[in-house]
């Protein structure tokens, strides 16, 4: 059982501090904590920073450490929304992520569902799971080619060159997240593993994982060479009831009243005790990685997971 940490990216005007946010990594390396991610969104009323840009100053706050021979804190964005994203600019910001970060970095990719703002990114949903397919190919193509050609509906590549290309050979490891079942299925022929949302109960985790290895087995693929990971929310308290209505109110800052309202029952909430229960059942259902997300006061909360939690679950 691996463990990562979620990245705070909660910034209202004006309020950032450097040095709280690298203090916070090199802590979360010190704990033992094997990555950190960062969330991609865009709209919202609760200030957050950007997923690229907050990864990126994480790798120039992590990079002493890791030069020094100290723990390598690998970073991550689980997800980003990428048909929301130009796939071209893309792959030459995470191209220069790697870099930067010495080939430390992880990426994860969905396709957002539907139910998008698409008119404000100056495309529409028409064709997205062909769009989200298209933008992974032309992606890894521009990675692992010396000279890019590529013919989609979408996206279209002739000759096109990308240099320097990612520090990690052939390409930075790619996850695919997804709750229904053709995205699952989509993760076991596209990605390099599957990260289960967070906004996922743990027995929904349980099926999409089901669904997972039976795909694997249809398209060959060795189950254990492909990594399965989820996101939980989780807050721990020595007061349960009071874990809970914070964790609920800030689950509406993150996702809005409409949709935050209907997620409480996905986080793990409680004494140290029941977060360990919690845990626990996320890694029976499947997961090998499991990414603690705490949504208000991350530095108390990664002391007491890592104190109180983790090693109860390992």
């Amino acid at each position: 059982m691996r463990f990562a940490i979620s990245i705070p990216q909660g910034c209202p005007d004006g309020t950032f501090d450097p040095a709280a946010f690298a203090a916070y990594l090199l802590r979360a390396e010190a704990l033992g904590f094997e990555s950190a991610w960062t969330m991609d969104q865009t709209f919202g009323a609760t200030p957050r920073l950007n997923a690229l840009e907050t990864m990126t100053f994480a790798a120039a706050c992590t990079a002493l450490s890791s030069a020094s021979g100290g723990a390598r804190l690998r970073l991550g964005c689980s997800v980003w929304i990428s048909p929301l994203h130009q796939p071209v600019q893309l792959a030459k910001s995470l191209s220069t992520l790697d870099q930067l970060s010495g080939g430390r970095l992880e990426i994860g990719f969905g396709s957002g569902g539907q139910y998008r703002a698409f008119s404000a990114f100056g495309i529409t949903g028409d064709g997205l799971i062909t769009r989200f397919t298209e933008g992974i190919e032309v992606m890894k193509a521009l990675w692992t080619e010396p000279e890019a050609s590529y013919d989609g509906r979408f996206y279209q590549l002739r000759g096109a060159t990308m240099e320097p290309k990612p520090v990690q050979k052939p390409h930075p490891p790619i996850w695919l997240g997804g709750a229904a079942e053709p995205a699952v299925r989509r993760a076991a022929r596209l990605g390099g593993g599957f990260f289960g949302a967070g906004s996922s109960t743990t027995a929904a985790f349980a099926g999409q994982v089901q669904v997972l290895r039976a795909e694997l087995a249809t398209q060959k693929r060795d189950p254990s060479s492909f990594p399965v990971a989820k996101r939980i929310y989780i807050a721990v308290d020595d007061d349960a009831e009071r874990a809970r209505i914070r964790m609920a109110d800030a689950l509406i800052g993150v996702y809005g009243q409409a949709f935050g309202s209907t997620l409480p029952p996905v986080a793990v909430t409680g004494t140290a005790a029941d977060c360990v229960r919690g845990v626990r059942a996320v890694a029976d259902a499947g997961a090998e990685l499991i990414l603690l997300t705490a949504l208000f006061e991350e530095e108390q909360q990664m002391e007491r997971l890592a104190a109180e939690v983790v090693p109860h679950c390992r």
